[in-house]
């Protein structure tokens, strides 16, 4: 899709991204033959670590298309807030293995977690990065769900979202209110902030059931379709490829969740289950978020469409994730204590 986003051409995103996905295969292998109760021992660091960049993206980050994001090392620009999406689920993983149902059933023992969610959100929201950070939190929701907390809990959550929300709408950005409030009206401003989705549309619509052809997709190869290589790369996929190619997709990403949740249920220490459901809940939400926007089912938030979309962190950061989960399998027999060590030790 990157080769034809570029009009039959490799360069400039398909062979840059081929590396790239080199270079995350070796990374995604390393980390899934390495043992489970080193990445436990080192959750935190690695968190912190990551919570550190976004710090440093506040100071010496690299400013593109309106956002600063980036950190320039010269041979990638790493963006930090997609790492932390990976780190986070590590730390609450590790924070939840050594909490009984006791403690998770205690208001103060949140405090700890939730401080953990909300250090990179608040960082990432002054990016700003809106998608990142509904992700960061959908995420986190997922694994505090499956941790045991209760739901009133989260109706409890659910109520202060609600009551900070005129709060919230007075300090988002300019384009970001225009962003939902086309959302509810696409059609009030075309040209403009609602031009997006309604491209996105018609090309969606235009390729039909089987799709225009590979290479032939009018909307996007004419550039009325924008971003065609990162956030609406699935529009174009659907245009040259139908509604048929669209579903094989979705259904290849259910394949890939259906085995995340199985890993997951075959795994008998608690932070490698917790590691395995995290990492498939942020593929579910990449997944979910970036379709249903170009949809028009939610706002355009800016969430790439997981291993097409361009994008070396995005990618490098699945891959990672990937890692994560298939060395909860390969180690699922491990039973680890508290403290991150064997039982049997």
């Amino acid at each position: 899709m990157l080769y034809s986003a570029a009009n039959g051409a490799w360069e400039p995103w398909a062979s840059r991204q081929a590396m790239r996905f080199g270079i995350g295969i070796a990374l995604m292998v390393a980390i899934a033959l390495t043992d489970i109760r080193l990445w436990m021992r080192y959750s935190y660091a690695l968190y912190f670590l990551v919570l550190g960049l976004l710090v440093g993206v506040e100071v010496i980050g690299e400013i593109g298309m309106g956002a600063q994001r980036w950190i320039n090392l010269g041979v990638i620009q790493l963006q930090p807030s997609e790492i932390m999406k990976i780190t986070l689920v590590l730390a609450l993983a590790r924070y939840f293995h050594g909490a009984t149902l006791e403690d998770i059933g205690r208001p103060s023992s949140l405090i700890f977690p939730l401080l953990l969610v909300a250090a990179p959100v608040v960082l990432v929201l002054r990016q700003p990065d809106l998608g990142t950070a509904i992700m960061l939190g959908l995420t986190a929701g997922a694994i505090f769900f499956l941790a045991g907390v209760r739901a009133w809990k989260f109706g409890l959550v659910a109520a202060a979202v609600l009551g900070a929300m005129p709060v919230a709408w007075s300090v988002l950005h300019g384009y970001q209110k225009r962003r939902i409030l086309t959302f509810l009206d696409p059609g009030s401003d075309p040209l403009g902030a609602g031009y997006h989705i309604l491209q996105s549309k018609i090309a969606l619509g235009s390729g039909g059931v089987l799709g225009k052809g590979f290479l032939r997709g009018s909307q996007s190869h004419l550039n009325f379709l924008p971003e065609k290589q990162t956030d609406f790369i699935f529009t174009m996929l659907a245009e040259e490829f139908g509604m048929a190619g669209g579903l094989t997709l979705l259904g290849l990403y259910t394949l890939v969740l259906v085995f995340g949740f199985a890993i997951a249920l075959r795994v008998r220490n608690q932070y490698g289950r917790l590691l395995a459901l995290g990492v498939t809940a942020t593929f579910f939400v990449y997944v979910f978020i970036n379709i249903a926007m170009v949809m028009g089912l939610l706002p355009v938030v800016g969430v790439p469409l997981p291993l097409i979309s361009y994008g070396g962190t995005a990618m490098l950061s699945i891959l990672i994730g990937f890692g994560f989960l298939m060395s909860a399998y390969v180690h699922r027999d491990v039973r680890i204590s508290r403290h991150g060590t064997s039982e049997d030790d």
